[in-house]
């Protein structure tokens, strides 16, 4: 079993990144490691990234990513919002910047995104989360459902391996704890 990640970890393992891959990348925090990276929680069983990079170094990246995984003994997974739930519109704009790592432009995930997948998923720890970021003001409410509206036609038509009557219940559980806040 690997040891947890904080916020250290996730650091030092894009410091190794930018000095590692040579080329342009655009990496995105996912996630538990975004709640990590921003100090709302305090760690995670692993560092979960999706990113972008052109065709040609997409071998290279995934070499160097498996190496730092090894070498730092950290648990790294592909994962993203929208493998579980459609993306809402501007997602990408909403991406906030962390910083520049040698030519690797990291960012966090859209956090409403994020949000809509956790709520999506409906674990106990995953409402955590998103009560987390509302209560720091990393998203806010109403925003949160015009995103939720947005999808909810799209997750109708689109996915078979999620419920929307469960979406819809679970967003309204998640906005009862909210407002008792």
């Amino acid at each position: 079993m690997r040891p947890p990640i904080d916020r250290l970890r996730v650091h030092y393992f894009l410091v190794k990144l930018g000095i590692d891959f040579y080329y342009p990348a655009r990496l995105y925090l996912v996630g538990g490691t975004t709640l990590v990276y921003e100090g709302l929680r305090q760690q995670s069983l692993d560092i979960d990234i999706s990113y972008e990079v052109a065709d040609e170094h997409e071998a290279e990246f995934a070499r160097v990513i498996r190496r730092l995984k090894d070498e730092m003994q950290i648990n790294i997974e592909l994962a993203s919002p929208g493998d579980f739930i459609p993306l809402p519109s501007g997602w990408k704009e909403r991406a906030k910047f962390v910083g520049r790592f040698g030519q690797v432009d990291v960012f966090h995930f859209d956090l409403y995104s994020t949000a809509l997948s956790k709520i999506e998923r409906g674990r106990e720890g995953d409402y955590e989360d998103v009560l987390a970021m509302l209560r720091t003001e990393q998203i806010n409410f109403d925003e949160l459902s015009r995103a939720f509206q947005n999808i909810l036609p799209r997750l109708e038509r689109e996915s078979l391996k999620r419920d929307p009557e469960k979406f819809k219940r679970n967003f309204a559980a998640l906005q009862a704890r909210h407002t008792a806040l």
